[in-house]
């Protein structure tokens, strides 16, 4: 079934079957939903509140990805910035859940569809996924990209204590994190000599890290 066009502001479903359901600039404002499926249900330019997220996802982590996806899409059609975010937000946690469960779920329906030459390939978008949720949350979290350049901070301050200042002092260690922090930022420091290929690491890193938190910065801000 297409809905195209049409005016359902306030109308209650009580455990409709939707699914498959295309809904095409229709007026769903103020809608409510008990107990319906969306499974495979598509929305496009679709005026829907974003509470349909909270009671109304599929309960297969696959098809609750593709429904926050469609959702997420119709939201940034209408411009409706808070409510594709918390798509984004429930789309990431059932692509974790849904990459996770098919590279390590014994269930037997992950088992048999993911084997062979496909398990491998899911076992990388998992890696992928994790790395990309650990660093700054796939683009959603600015406290993971502080927290990572902090472990970056830590990590070069070990270096430098251990190369120019005495482990056994602790004095030292807070100089050699305050160079660390001079180093990340490309301020030049006296008194240490890191090699060449040291400083081109921390230069990638640091243009890296400056990327994600110009993007996270325009996400958030943008309103269109």
């Amino acid at each position: 079934t297409t809905f195209d066009s049409c005016y359902l502001r306030d109308v209650k479903f009580d455990s409709c079957d939707f699914t498959g359901c295309r809904f095409l600039a229709a007026n769903l404002h103020g809608a409510r939903f008990s107990g319906c499926r969306f499974e495979y249900a598509t929305f496009e330019r679709t005026l829907i509140d974003a509470s349909i997220l909270d009671t109304e996802y599929p309960k297969q982590e696959n098809l609750r990805m593709r429904f926050a996806r469609a959702l997420r899409i119709n939201f940034q059609q209408i411009g409706d910035v808070t409510s594709a975010n918390k798509a984004i937000r429930m789309e990431l946690e059932a692509t974790g859940t849904h990459l996770y469960k098919a590279c390590l779920s014994s269930q037997p329906y992950y088992r048999n569809k993911y084997s062979g030459l496909l398990w491998w390939k899911f076992l990388y978008w998992w890696i992928v996924f994790g790395l990309g949720d650990f660093v700054w949350g796939n683009g959603e979290s600015l406290s993971r990209l502080l927290r990572c350049t902090l472990l970056i901070l830590f990590v070069m301050t070990f270096y430098d204590i251990f190369n120019f200042g005495d482990a056994h002092i602790v004095g030292d260690y807070w100089t050699a994190f305050l160079r660390s922090c001079e180093t990340f930022m490309g301020v030049g420091v006296e008194g240490a000599t890191y090699p060449k290929p040291y400083l081109t690491i921390i230069t990638l890193v640091r243009l890296v890290s400056i990327g994600f938190l110009l993007s996270i910065i325009i996400k958030k801000f943008n309103r269109r």
